[in-house]
């Protein structure tokens, strides 16, 4: 994938420049954001944009993007398994606010299971595998200045816990102003909203600015493994680890197969003879459909990515990840800015031997929306040592589709609905829409679909089992 970059134009150099000077007088970030800022611009800048030739694009082998099944088992001796553990540091993303959520502090705080948290599971699983195994498996959460101030108190009450638990911050950059290319903070926007995190690309030079990274590999530490912290699925897995080691892959994406709710998902390709990711946004409109097909591309990027150490510290200190801009426009106090940001998954590139391996999709549950949680806290998963796990009286492969009405999308206008999550193993879809309470012991199956009209309440009552049921008020129960 040729980076075109052009030189710039007197207007855009111009512009560069000012911008250079706006940036050297802001005091709230540091020199190495200042100039990865900089950097960032003068890329945008220059129209290094990443075009694909769409003839070029090859389906990967095996070899590339190797299947599941395929690794091999690693030994059952303790301590071989121990060996493995001690080389692996585990980093969630969780610079993310539980707005969309109608939360106000960091994503990984909402209550996911039985009053735990996304952290609390993730801490529990730590600690499960480094009792077990007598290992020491730290835990990195990458903070965004959203998420820092929180999250420091939030892991305090962890200190007793036998996981090292470290955090850093991702970098912090000005939001830029379309008209005349300054900084938002420039503007007299005070607080954070002249702010921005740029994107979870970034936590690779973020690991070597914190210092955490030569940190790490003074311990002995080889491979990282980020997920997002929403991620319920994202959790060790000894194989994938033990095929990195031994085959000296530098950077492994898990990816799983694609269902129609993954269409716009990014995908892995071969493309002139290295394997990367292609995202929806670098796709001509003309091959819009075939990207989203789910014959073409079978194919999706789960987010979960395993990462050499040695390698990060060898391509941030070479400048050497230059992925893909993606501009993110917003409108703050009536200024039209815009972000730049970039994508860990596209680094895949740069790294030697780098290879997917296709997961089952047990590995990817993330909790976007209320929608995914009313599946995680129902009958449909249970929940021991940390561990969220498939239900197997389920017998369709597929989850339901839950699809919930404004009146549920806050977690908290969630939960008062519900007096208890209904069960919902043999349910295919459920629509509900309208003033909408539930009952506990409430059973659902089959398709179905609640709407009540304006100003029509509908309680669903105790231990109701509606089964292929449209219900539009009272009278339908």
């Amino acid at each position: 994938m040729a980076a075109a970059a052009a030189a710039l134009s007197p207007a855009d150099a111009e512009k560069l420049s000012n911008l250079k000077s706006s940036v050297a007088g802001l005091n709230q970030i540091s020199e190495d954001e200042k100039k990865g800022f900089i950097n960032l611009v003068s890329r945008y800048l220059s129209g290094e944009a990443q075009h694909v030739e769409w003839s070029k694009i090859q389906t990967p082998t095996d070899e590339v993007v190797v299947p599941y099944d395929s690794l091999a088992p690693v030994s059952d001796d303790p301590a071989e398994i121990k060996k493995l553990l001690d080389k692996l540091v585990v980093l969630k993303l969780n610079g993310g606010l539980g707005t969309t959520m109608g939360c106000t502090g960091p994503k990984s705080v909402i209550e996911v299971r039985n009053g735990l948290t996304f952290l609390d599971l993730i801490v529990i699983q730590i600690e499960n595998l480094n009792s077990k195994y007598g290992s020491n498996v730290p835990l990195l959460l990458m903070n965004s200045f959203n998420t820092h101030d929180d999250t420091l108190k939030i892991v305090e009450k962890y200190s007793q816990s036998s996981v090292e638990i470290h955090t850093f911050n991702q970098s912090q950059y000005p939001r830029l102003v379309v008209e005349d290319f300054s900084p938002l903070a420039s503007k007299g926007v005070t607080g954070k909203d002249g702010w921005y995190p740029p994107g979870h690309g970034d936590v690779f030079p973020s690991l070597k600015n914190s210092g955490k990274l030569d940190a790490l590999l003074s311990k002995g530490k080889e491979y990282v493994f980020v997920a997002n912290s929403d991620n319920l699925g994202a959790i060790v897995d000894l194989k994938i680890l033990n095929h990195l080691i031994r085959n000296k892959n530098e950077y492994c994406m898990e990816v799983t197969p694609k269902t129609l709710a993954d269409v716009k998902g990014g995908t892995l390709i071969s493309y002139e003879g290295r394997v990367q990711l292609l995202e929806i946004a670098q796709v001509p409109d003309e091959h819009v459909g075939e990207f989203k097909s789910i014959e073409k591309f079978k194919i999706f990027n789960t987010n979960n990515l395993w990462v050499n150490l040695n390698a990060i510290k060898r391509l941030v200190e070479a400048d050497g990840l230059k992925m893909e801009i993606i501009p993110n426009p917003k409108e703050v106090e009536g200024f039209k800015v815009l972000q730049l940001e970039t994508a860990a998954g596209a680094a895949i590139r740069f790294f030697d031997h780098a290879i997917g391996v296709n997961v089952p999709r047990s590995r990817f549950l993330p909790v976007k929306a209320t929608s995914d949680l009313l599946l995680v806290q129902s009958d449909l998963y249970t929940l021991s040592d940390g561990f969220v796990t498939r239900n197997p009286a389920r017998k369709n492969p597929a989850n339901p589709s839950i699809e919930l009405g404004p009146e549920f999308k806050k977690v908290g206008n969630f939960l008062s609905r519900f007096k208890s999550i209904p069960s919902i193993i043999e349910l295919d879809s459920l629509k509900v829409a309208g003033d909408v309470w539930f009952g506990s012991g409430v059973v659902l199956k089959g398709k179905v679909n609640i709407t009540a009209k304006s100003g029509v309440k509908v309680e669903i009552p105790d231990g109701a089992v509606l089964e292929n049921k449209t219900i539009n008020g009272p009278e339908d129960l």
